[in-house]
């Protein structure tokens, strides 16, 4: 047939070439609008177009699409432009264009299984491409390109030269016959044509239906309407099982961003996709954000999305908790082989929320188990705890204000649990005072908390800055009026049911000692704890509130009080320039090896011993440790903590709550088998080497486990286990039954898949055949394609190439998914014997524990001996009296710091004698860096450790107070100088004789008159009333004369001796006799008083313009002559009256004798 004849397209069984698939239809690019015509074709020449709108039009499809009948076209003249393949990197990044098998590319189209081509009538629809050539062409005519023609869907078709329409008969009913079968095949709502249709923004690689990955043959959303809607009517949309699924699960956690598990990878729906592209850097597919059918998003079909690969999940959880979100892990309870034999076989995936995750209950992070310790943003470790918090209403108003707190802490990831009950003034000071010791990463706040309240915790949590080193989540929980005895009765039968489920316990008589425990709480204290069990179940860690050997009280008499502002002013923690560890009084004593000897440190800095044997106890063995220094015993103890990699506090906790995996047990177990070897033979304190009791103690608790890790380890396998293999974990002999069953099971269809060759090889007519494995496909039969013809046509073919095609036989397929089922089978049972495995040694938790808190403890005196060993500490000696006696003291984090020697000073306090000392000096001559030493000195001596000094005698003290620097509390609407005395007052309530008070320039924040007067009768308070330690800085001259005038009698008698309960001492300098303008300072500390404090030195260093300093001097020298002149005139009035009076009045003369001495 020559080009200018008319030709009709072939039948199913001609072999005749035709062009691509998309010439049969030409879709709309948009939505049809019901008032606007159809696009219509553009022909080469204007006589051959068809009136589009004379087309037949065939019924509509499921989706109510309607299809154009294709009409025959001459060719286009013009070329189509060429489209840029996407980056197949894009699969991996999220973004659209990603190649998925339901992809449409061009010429080349997938069944939505995407097995194998789809099929139109008898042959693929390559193999009709191929037969569907125009005769009369020769071959020669062009086609279009496999770029080229991604674009046909949405244009007019490609048209092969000389096309001229054929009205005949067979022509037509050829066509209706190919168009039908077109239309069954390929016309369903997720055709070609409705995927891009629906999807305008998306490109031919798009994942458009994940669910398809995982066998799940769920309905897409319904595809939009034929035409738009009315005006002010809002489209509803069909919502697929799976977003019914996530739409459920967010109802319930509506606080949660939900981590849903779909096919291989997880994904985020609606506003969660949002808020995780923006914390992850991840893409955000556009779409609905909100989950309630809001009529703002009725013009959009899906929800937007976001994906991460699975295992990738737990880095991108840890940093979607760390920026202090909420995460939920949504996971597939069912396998596609065990589903796919079931009854449910049509049904969705069944998901369920399975993890939930905040900062302060994320346990399962592997990373933080090894390597250095280290702090949200370079700042203070974190301490991971949990606290709740409740108050009432106690008494008083205003100032007077009274609450009554109860607060339990949690730290899940160790077990650790801290509570109290205590009463609070309205500076909350008591409240802070633990929050800084607590430092919680996550508060749960029961009921209403007062106005005061609220702002101190929004003051401490809600800045990544903060003290806590990292910004803290806050929960709140509704309180009712009942809740007291709620809580009581929800508490009860929290542990009753503990007891219950552990048979054992009974006979030992544990029931009663955990009850009487826990019913011993306070009521407040009880609430906190019923809302956090209730809290942590929702996360699956109730687990810790099991041993309530945990429990703590904070308050314990038994250790030195540390509030708030001492932890700050003394940079206990962290300093004060850029809130970080370096610089603090934890980083100088801080040497350990392990991560739990870091914890249990921090735990002796914040908390200084109170009961003298024990802290010589520590002393003792410090001592020893020290002296001892490179021999066998030290040796070995540094070995054994050096053999120690993970965190293993940690790991024990996740034993007890399951979540530990195969190669961390592995480790764990190993690590303390290799501990308990080293001390096998310390069975008794004697054979302990050491001669300490607190060394003792803890080296005889290290080998008392070696029984259990043997008996664990022997049922592992050691490859299996450090590969991660959960089917070869468990050695033969001690695998379960079910283990036992799924493997044999999987053998025997391996052996009938091997018994199959014959049968395969006798249907080929060969005489053996050879499975192969290829993409990871197992079983494949290959065949040469020359020799097809003796392939049954029972059987699948999977894949091929240009020379072999590889085939599935029914029953290899049938065999291959008895195995699956096996398989996964065979998981489940292995996971269920590990998680026995996991229950069997959390039964043995104790002896663990011990064990870890012995070897934390040898590492934290081993740190304390190695501070010891620096040159100029010396051990302290501890008398009944709270005196301090130091000579040659020096600052322990300066000294570290500076590249000079630090300059020593001495400290004499006596109760008996002088028990405070007013110290004066020029600005920024060293004031308040000696008053900090004597304060770190007292803290370090009775944490256990050597001191920076030549030589130290202390009294244990209850308590360090501090008022230095300049704040204010704006957000309660007070002021510097009302901040400065709210804390003087709470120091003035609290302290004891056996407290040191430190005073930082008190009565600087008002008027000169106001403040005197204020420093002056504090001062006095603090000598005659508290009989406390006391060191007081002062730019006030005039509190000098308290020296003289506070004295106090040893005795009754008139003739005892008498005692100055207060010294003078200054901070020495030299002043520059030429210029006067400079002062050199010697940072010694000498008797005596400083008259002068030199700020115009100080404004001089910190460059105030010259112009300036010369004005403030002549102002400076005009008022010291006025204030001269001043107190020249009134001596000389009290010398005159002194001389006209008769009578000598001895108080006129104290205060003539005063006014000469100040002259």
């Amino acid at each position: 047939m020559d080009s200018g004849s008319k030709s009709s397209l072939p039948s199913c069984s001609q072999p005749r070439k035709q062009q691509t698939i998309s010439s049969f239809f030409a879709p709309k690019s948009s939505p049809p609008q019901p008032s606007s015509p159809a696009h219509p074709l553009k022909p080469s020449a204007p006589a051959s177009a068809p009136n589009k709108s004379n087309a037949p039009r065939l019924p509509a499809s499921d989706d109510g699409e309607y299809y154009e009948e294709p009409v025959e076209q001459p060719k286009l003249t013009q070329r189509r432009k060429r489209v840029l393949h996407e980056d197949e990197s894009d699969v991996e990044s999220g973004l659209p264009g990603s190649k998925k098998n339901r992809s449409v590319s061009g010429e080349v189209f997938t069944a939505p299984n995407g097995d194998a081509p789809a099929q139109i009538g008898c042959k693929t629809l390559e193999d009709h491409r191929q037969s569907s050539a125009r005769p009369g062409t020769d071959g020669k005519t062009p086609r279009a390109s496999d770029k080229t023609s991604r674009y046909l869907f949405s244009s007019s078709p490609v048209q092969e030269d000389a096309m001229e329409d054929d009205d005949s008969p067979e022509a037509r009913r050829r066509k209706e016959c190919l168009h039908e079968k077109f239309v069954k095949k390929l016309g369903r709502p997720d055709s070609i044509a409705e995927i891009k249709r629906r999807n305008p923004w998306a490109t031919d690689g798009v994942d458009v239906n994940d669910e398809a990955e995982q066998g799940e043959e769920e309905e897409e959303e319904e595809s939009q309407p034929k035409t738009l809607p009315k005006k002010g009517t809002a489209r509803k949309s069909k919502l697929t099982p799976m977003i019914k699924q996530v739409i459920d699960i967010k109802r319930k956690h509506k606080d949660t961003i939900l981590v849903v598990e779909v096919g291989y990878k997880f994904r985020f729906f609606g506003e969660d996709a949002r808020v995780a592209a923006k914390e992850l850097g991840i893409v955000c597919i556009p779409g609905k954000l909100r989950f309630d059918e809001h009529p703002s998003e009725a013009h959009l079909d899906r929800f937007a999305s976001a994906s991460i690969p699975v295992h990738r999940l737990h880095v991108h959880v840890k940093r979607l908790v760390q920026a202090n979100h909420k995460v939920g892990v949504v996971r597939q309870l069912e396998t596609a082989a065990l589903k796919a034999a079931g009854d449910n076989r049509n049904a969705p995936f069944e998901r369920k929320l399975t993890n939930l995750y905040t900062k302060g209950t994320y346990v399962d992070d592997l990373d933080g188990l090894v390597g250095p310790v280290a702090g949200p943003n370079r700042g203070t470790p974190a301490t991971g705890y949990l606290l709740c918090i409740t108050e009432t209403s106690a008494k008083g108003l205003g100032n007077d204000e009274k609450v009554h707190v109860g607060i339990i802490a949690v730290q899940p990831a160790t077990g650790d649990i801290i509570y109290d009950d205590f009463e609070d003034g309205f500076m909350r000071s008591e409240i802070e005072t633990r929050l800084l010791h607590i430092a919680p990463c996550e508060f749960v706040i029961v009921g209403e908390l007062s106005r005061a309240t609220e702002k101190l915790i929004k003051h401490l949590s809600s800045s990544k800055t903060n003290v806590f080193g990292d910004a803290a989540r806050v929960e709140r929980v509704t309180k009712g009026k009942t809740t007291g005895s709620e809580s009581y009765s929800h508490i009860s039968n929290f542990y009753a049911e503990k007891v219950k489920a552990s048979p054992g316990a009974c006979q030992e008589g544990l029931p009663s000692q955990i009850l009487d425990k826990v019913h011993q709480l306070s009521e407040l204290v009880t609430v906190c704890l019923s809302a956090m069990i209730t809290h942590m179940t929702d996360y699956g860690l109730e687990h810790v509130f099991d041993l309530t050997q945990n429990f703590q009280p904070f308050s314990a008499r038994s250790h030195m009080l540390l509030n708030g502002n001492t932890l700050t002013s003394l940079e206990i923690y962290q300093n004060q320039t850029d809130h970080s560890e370096k610089g603090s009084l934890f980083w100088a004593l801080n040497r350990t090896r392990t991560r739990f000897g870091v914890r249990l440190l921090r735990k002796w800095v914040g908390r200084p011993l109170l009961n003298r044997p024990l802290l010589e106890q520590r002393i003792v063995a410090v001592d020893e440790i020290k002296d001892g220094e490179r021999t066998r015993p030290v040796d070995k103890a540094k070995w054994v903590l050096g053999v120690v990699k993970s965190d293993l506090e940690k790991v024990l906790t996740r034993i007890y709550y399951r979540k530990c995996g195969r190669t961390e047990l592995l480790g764990f177990l190993q690590t303390l088998q290799r501990v308990g070897n080293e001390y096998a033979e310390a069975t008794s304190p004697e054979k302990a080497e050491f001669n300490s009791e607190t060394l003792r103690d803890a080296i005889c608790s290290l080998p008392k486990i070696s029984r259990f890790t043997t008996e664990y380890l022997e049922r592992i396998n050691f490859q299996a286990a450090n590969t991660d293999d959960k089917y070869s974990f468990f050695r033969e002999e001690h695998e379960s039954e079910g283990i036992t069953e799924h493997k044999v099971g999987i053998a025997a269809v391996e052996m009938e898949l091997d018994a199959h060759r014959k049968v395969a090889a006798e249907k080929l007519k060969k005489k053996r055949v050879e499975y192969v494995t290829v993409a990871g496909i197992e079983y494949l039969i290959e065949v040469p394609n020359n020799n097809l013809k003796d392939v049954p046509a029972s059987w699948i073919k999977q894949s091929g190439t240009k020379k072999v095609s590889r085939f599935h036989t029914p029953g290899v397929s049938a065999m291959i998914r008895k195995r699956d089922q096996h398989k996964e089978a065979l998981a489940a049972a292995c996971d269920s014997a590990f998680i026995a495995l996991l229950g069997e040694i959390s039964s043995n938790y104790e002896a663990f524990r011990d064990c870890i808190q012995a070897l934390a403890t040898i590492d934290c005196l081993l740190s304390l001996a190695e501070v010891a060993n620096q040159p100029g500490y010396v051990r302290p000696i501890f008398v009944d009296t709270p005196n301090i006696h130091i000579e040659g003291g020096r600052h322990p984090m300066v000294e570290q710091l500076l590249l000079d020697p630090y300059v020593p000073n001495d400290t004499e306090l006596d109760p008996n004698g002088t028990r405070a000392l007013l110290i004066t000096g020029p600005n920024m001559g060293g004031k308040s860096s000696y008053v900090r030493q004597i304060a770190l000195i007292s803290i370090m001596a009775q944490i256990g450790s050597y001191v920076p000094a030549d030589a130290a005698r202390l009294g244990l003290l209850d308590a360090v107070f501090t008022r230095m620097g300049a704040a204010d509390n704006i957000f309660a609407g007070e002021s510097t100088f009302m901040v400065e005395l709210s804390e003087t007052s709470d120091i003035l309530k609290a302290a004891s004789p056996r407290s040191l008070v430190i005073l930082d320039e008190l009565g600087r924040g008002t008027s000169t008159h106001d403040g005197v007067a204020i420093a002056e009768a504090v001062l006095a308070h603090v000598i005659r009333e508290t009989k406390c330690l006391a060191l007081f800085i002062t730019h006030y001259q005039n509190l000098a004369k308290l020296a003289d005038t506070l004295i106090e009698q040893t005795g009754e008698n008139a003739g005892s001796e008498v005692r100055r309960p207060l010294k003078n001492v200054h901070m020495q300098f030299t002043e520059n006799e030429e210029s006067g303008k400079e002062i050199t300072f010697l940072y010694e500390v000498g008797e005596g008083v400083a008259h002068r404090s030199y700020g115009l030195n100080v404004a001089r260093l910190a460059n105030v313009p010259e112009s300036v300093l010369r004005v403030a001097a002549v102002k400076s020298r005009e008022m010291e002559q006025s204030m001269a002149r001043k107190k020249l005139s009134g001596l000389s009035k009290s010398m005159e009256l002194l001389l006209s009076s008769r009578a000598m009045d001895g108080d006129e003369l104290d205060r003539a004798l005063a006014n000469m001495e100040q002259l």
